[in-house]
């Protein structure tokens, strides 16, 4: 079993469920503005909120963030030890450091001796982009084995004072490198995991690479806690995690959407019907109703099936649907009404069955 630690009160490795994270993108000496966003995330089901500390400033300003966040905190910092010294006696749950830019390592030391102190973990935090030198040399450009030697030999780093409680990321934007990196490290080191492929892009572009990326190594038992990495705002980070999450079956504490592509056979609108049920959703959620399976099927071949094996759903024929519940046919409904009676079943179902917050 991976070793774990404790970022606030969230335990990230061990047998913890995967943790998601997000980054704020405001300025951290923003404290209004960084908290506002904070609590969207923490809305959205973020668990771990990074913030970056470029400066004394948001270094400083994290011990006004920390006293208001309904989230653990965690420092990002890079070049300057100083900073991450900064961000630890501000609050800070934890920090992100890349040891091989941080500067010397007398300035490693004093971080690492700082949070023994006040007992809290560090990312070590690898990235393509900012390779050591000397591993570039060695491999000829970046490689998944230089990512893995990068991280592994920070740790190392931290290790020589006698400190463990490290977490170890190692992310690319080439996603099948970044799979084979952490396919290494996973092999070689007990230490949890936070997971990502950086740099992903737009919404669109992004979520296929992070779907790819993340999703393969979740498949695999790889990951501890992740961050999908969007050019978007931090909350949809966190809405397509819950997703990812959802579709590799390591999470269902929300409602779980199914419905089939469509072919010759289907006699209804389904796209109409599928996208009037997504929409409205956010009814259901926001009477805390979770752990749901909805199935909209638009034919008989294999609607029945998948409808009863939902908690509930609708098979299609002809300008009608048999509605399922519980695996049970429940009626019969003309297709304008679909949308709408599958709504009015779930609010029905998690009635009778209590599972609601």
């Amino acid at each position: 079993m991976k070793k774990s630690v404790y970022c606030g009160d969230v335990k990230i490795g061990g047998d913890a469920p995967v943790s998601i994270q997000s980054m704020t993108n405001t300025d951290t000496a923003d404290v209004k503005a960084s908290l506002e966003q904070i609590a969207r995330l923490a809305d959205a089901g973020c668990q771990i909120v990074r913030l970056a500390v470029p400066h004394r400033e948001a270094a400083d300003a994290l011990k006004d963030i920390k006293a208001k966040s309904p989230l653990p905190i965690v420092a990002d910092i890079h070049f300057d030890y100083r900073l991450a010294l900064a961000a630890i006696e501000s609050g800070a749950d934890k920090i992100r450091i890349n040891p091989g830019n941080i500067g010397s390592e007398d300035g490693v030391r004093q971080i690492v001796a700082l949070a023994k102190e006040r007992q809290i973990p560090i990312r070590v935090g690898v990235n393509s982009g900012s390779l050591e030198a000397d591993i570039l040399k060695k491999y000829g450009k970046v490689t998944a084995e230089g990512l893995a030697e990068s991280a592994l030999r920070n740790a190392e780093l931290l290790e020589r004072y006698d400190f463990d409680r490290i977490v170890l990321s190692l992310k690319s934007s080439d996603v099948k490198m970044n799979y084979d990196a952490y396919k290494i490290v996973h092999e070689k080191s007990d230490y949890p995991l936070h997971i990502g492929v950086t740099e992903a892009g737009t919404p669109s572009r992004g979520k296929i690479k992070s779907a790819a990326g993340i999703g393969a190594l979740l498949l695999e038992g790889i990951g501890d806690t992740m961050r999908v990495s969007l050019t978007a705002d931090p909350a949809e980070e966190v809405r397509f995690a819950k997703e990812l999450l959802m579709a590799t079956g390591l999470r269902r504490d929300h409602i779980e959407l199914i419905s089939c592509p469509t072919c010759g056979r289907t006699e209804v609108d389904l796209e109409k019907i599928v996208l009037s049920v997504e929409g409205q959703l956010d009814r259901l959620r926001k009477k805390g109703i979770k752990d749901l399976k909805i199935a909209i099927m638009g034919c008989v071949v294999n609607g029945p099936g998948e409808a009863k094996g939902a908690d509930m759903g609708v098979a299609c024929g002809k300008g009608k649907g048999v509605l399922f519940a519980g695996g049970e046919i429940i009626k019969t409904v003309r297709e304008e009404d679909i949308a709408e009676s599958i709504i009015e079943m779930a609010e029905e179902y998690e009635k009778h069955t209590g599972r609601t917050d």
